[in-house]
């Protein structure tokens, strides 16, 4: 039995282009030349401009212009047949955005047009940024030899989200109430001084509220009448968001402009904003390596070195000491009855007593030297470049006179002195650990002596009459 004929549903007449206008990703057909033929509806939508406003134009007019050399290979090779599917490109729409573009397309030689449809990913390629930033930011905060390297890693990294010719890094002390510059990059500005927080600036505003700042024309009588850039030279556009710790807010990630060229919006401040959790995670981090490491060859009481970079330092100036033909000394210094001190005062006036032989050592000293402490109450000098062996007997004879000043230390006045034993390079020793045990010994035979004096290997020197330190 033959089944009954169901009947044809009617047929409803839809326009072709009414279907495409439907559609959320943009028809585009060009003709030979790369002109314009037909867009969809959706093309206003993802480019900005009406149909009517680029029938008849050149299609790599609105691309971006870092991209159209290798835009028009493309097009070549898909008039000549090669139809591409996944082709991705950057276009600038009408309100100056640039925008990012995947396109499928191909040839069609009946009809002598290019036929395209174009999808905006923009929003895939800004998620795509982001991540590989944050990747980027983690990576520089383990390969980074200390904060500056990492600071120029941050820099590059940010220089890839957003326009960062201008750019720094400000970071805030709490403990020293003192707002610094450890990174400043800029076209017309130096580094500026260290200030306090209540300086009035943009920067110490961010680290006040703990709020991003974008500062435009339209947007500065917005702000305070105290508040005014960090930089003598006022920007065009200023946009700073704040480092965000555990801790709180440890300073400020900064870009500005000084041109029309390069304005700053709200999308800026929101992508700058997002790395700036793992850019704060990331100085935490070297922050705490610099300290450990910082911690491990300095005295933690004085700051000084301590034996381990004392040596070093050491070793290092006897090879430049031989190349350049020249003397260095070592001076060992050890207070005179320091346990008297602990005994009748406790060890926090001890500790005092000690932070401030430190400061005095260093001041009878020349930058180019090095003052350590190597025991409890025991400190070294390295001395480079000396002429003569009484050269370093002055200097040590200055240590020592500094020393015999009464301190003034809590409310105490303690009056101590010192033995200080003096070798020479080359005349005592060769060696790091030969002028060390020189010195030494020499600084106990002072002591042997009835202290209050210094001693040169191999003969006493009393105490003379050499000017004291300020």
């Amino acid at each position: 039995m033959i089944p009954p004929r169901l009947p044809m549903p009617p047929r409803v007449p839809v326009p072709l282009t009414h279907v495409m206008d439907l559609l959320l990703d943009a028809i585009c057909v060009v003709d030979t030349e790369g002109r314009y033929v037909f867009v969809s509806a959706a093309f206003e939508r993802i480019f900005g401009y009406t149909p009517q406003e680029v029938i008849g134009r050149p299609m790599i007019e609105l691309v971006y212009p870092d991209d159209r050399e290798r835009t028009l290979q493309a097009a070549s090779e898909i008039m000549a047949g090669q139809p591409k599917p996944h082709f991705q490109n950057r276009y600038v729409r009408k309100d100056g955005r640039v925008i990012h573009i995947m396109w499928s397309a191909r040839w069609s030689e009946t009809d002598g047009l290019r036929i395209a449809v174009a999808r905006d990913i923009t929003e895939l390629k800004h998620a795509e940024r982001m991540q590989t930033a944050l990747h980027a930011i983690s990576e520089a905060a383990h390969s980074a030899e200390d904060l500056l390297a990492l600071f120029r890693h941050i820099h590059l990294i940010i220089g890839k989200l957003l326009p960062a010719i201008n750019f720094f890094v400000a970071l805030y002390n709490g403990e020293k109430d003192e707002l610094s510059f450890p990174y400043f990059v800029d076209q017309y500005d130096e580094t500026p001084a260290p200030r306090k927080l209540d300086s009035g600036t943009l920067s110490a505003e961010v680290i006040r509220t703990g709020q991003a700042l974008l500062l435009t024309p339209d947007t500065q009588s917005a702000l305070s009448d105290r508040t005014w850039p960090i930089v003598g030279r006022n920007s065009l556009d200023w946009l700073g968001v704040p480092l965000a710790s555990q801790r709180g807010v440890i300073g400020v990630l900064a870009v500005q402009s000084y041109s029309g060229e390069v304005r700053y919006t709200e999308q800026d401040q929101a992508l700058l904003q997002f790395v700036s959790t793992q850019v704060a995670a990331a100085i935490e981090r070297k922050q705490i390596e610099t300290w450990l490491q910082y911690i491990a060859r300095h005295d933690p009481l004085t700051a000084l070195p301590n034996r381990e970079l004392f040596h070093e330092r050491l070793r290092n100036a006897l090879v430049k000491a031989r190349k350049d033909g020249q003397r260095l000394s070592v001076l060992y210094i050890d207070l005179d009855r320091f346990k008297l001190v602990n005994d009748s005062f406790g060890h926090d006036i001890g500790d005092l007593l000690l932070r401030e032989v430190a400061a005095r050592i260093g001041r009878c000293v020349r930058e180019s030297d090095t003052v350590g402490r190597v025991g409890g109450d025991e400190f070294v000098v390295l001395l480079n470049g000396i002429s003569l062996p009484e050269h370093a007997t002055a200097i040590a004879e200055k240590i020592r006179a500094a020393l015999e000043r009464p301190f003034e230390l809590a409310e105490h006045r303690l009056q101590v002195s010192s033995s200080i034993g003096i070798a020479v390079y080359p005349e005592h020793g060769h060696e790091d650990k030969q002028l060390m045990r020189q010195a030494d010994n020499a600084m106990y035979g002072a002591k042997r002596q009835g202290g209050n004096r210094l001693l040169m290997t191999g003969a006493a020197t009393s105490p003379s009459s050499a000017p004291m330190c300020d």
